[in-house]
């Protein structure tokens, strides 16, 4: 299974930097930032980082999707 997180399951982050997650730690990058400023509601594939089998798991977003609108037919 593929876990997607938007920015509002992050939390609104406004910052670059690593945030708790309910599933470990969440780093976000400014290029991250920046597709969900431009797109508020782009999902960013979660994904787990190696780490250290005693220590919280580590996420990063990886490919992101921007849902497609319907389309408007003027009625």
């Amino acid at each position: 299974m593929v876990n997607k997180v938007t920015w509002q399951r992050a939390g609104r982050v406004t910052e670059p930097g690593r945030y708790m997650f309910r599933y470990g730690w969440l780093t976000v990058t400014a290029d991250d930032l920046a597709i969900w400023q431009q797109f508020p509601d782009a999902s960013f594939t979660l994904v787990n980082l190696p780490s250290d089998p005693d220590a919280p798991e580590e996420f990063h977003l990886g490919a992101f999707e921007i849902p497609v609108s319907p389309p408007h037919d003027g009625h």
